[in-house]
């Protein structure tokens, strides 16, 4: 008990704890105090999640170009939850940003593979549509895209950039990913076949972040434990009274007759 009485006088004695000062800070001091804490800051993650166009060369590129638009000109999409995600991703609605990010990002790598098999040279339609996402050059314009031009869609992070602007509008104006053939499906046909749309959805679900599976390999920050509570979990012996040095179990009395 002793211990324990010295030790939280002990504590209160300190100048400082855990940072904060317990005494009143002068105005002296704090004019010496820096504007900025030097405090390093958290990292925003840019983790790249699985995409279905992982075994193509240059495809963690294309992933990474997805996240940097979703975090720039298409950074409302992940704050949008559309009316149909259940069917394309059923943890999506109480996913955090990072996963709803990744849903996105996948989405792009599914769409790909029915429109260009992944091929960022590739071009459709005798010459109207180019690039990973088959995008027509005067849609691209009509959206404000920086990439306009055929070469320039050809460029795979500068294409996604494109499709990803396109939907954050027409995904902003139906509330839907392809329901009623509106929002990405206004501009792109894979999601008017039955086969591919179904092939995509299939896809998404599987994966970890749709499936709800997913836990962040980012350490998690230790639980702050009061020094009392340390001590007592990890020397329980020093709140305890001192045991006896022989057993205390009452001796049996002789009777006499």
């Amino acid at each position: 008990m002793w211990g324990r009485i010295v030790f939280v006088f002990f504590i209160l004695s300190l100048p400082v704890c855990h940072g904060l000062w317990i005494g009143p800070v002068s105005a002296a001091t704090r004019e010496l105090a820096p504007a900025v804490s030097p405090r390093p800051q958290a990292r925003i993650t840019t983790e790249v999640r699985p995409a279905r166009w992982d075994h193509v060369p240059g495809s963690t590129a294309w992933s990474r170009a997805a996240l940097k638009a979703l975090r720039s000109h298409a950074s409302n999409l992940p704050d949008i939850v559309p009316r149909d995600i259940e069917t394309w991703c059923p943890a999506y609605k109480h996913a955090p940003r990072p996963e709803r990010e990744a849903f996105w990002v996948g989405l792009l790598s599914t769409l790909s593979k029915h429109e260009s098999t992944w091929r960022p040279n590739a071009v459709g339609g005798g010459g109207l549509w180019y690039g990973l996402l088959q995008i027509l050059p005067s849609t691209a314009e009509y959206r404000k895209c920086r990439a306009t031009t055929p070469s320039q869609l050809m460029n795979g992070p500068a294409n996604l950039a494109c499709g990803l602007r396109i939907m954050s509008v027409t995904v902003a104006r139906d509330q839907v990913v392809s329901a009623g053939f509106r929002g990405v499906a206004a501009d792109w046909g894979p999601f008017h076949s039955q086969r591919k749309r179904e092939d995509m959805m299939r896809w998404m679900r599987r994966q970890d972040y749709c499936a709800g599976l997913y836990t962040s390999p980012r350490p998690v920050a230790r639980p702050v434990i009061d020094p009392l509570v340390w001590q007592a979990r990890h020397r329980p012996e020093a709140l305890l009274p001192p045991r006896p040095l022989y057993a205390t179990r009452p001796v049996a009395r002789r009777i006499t007759p």
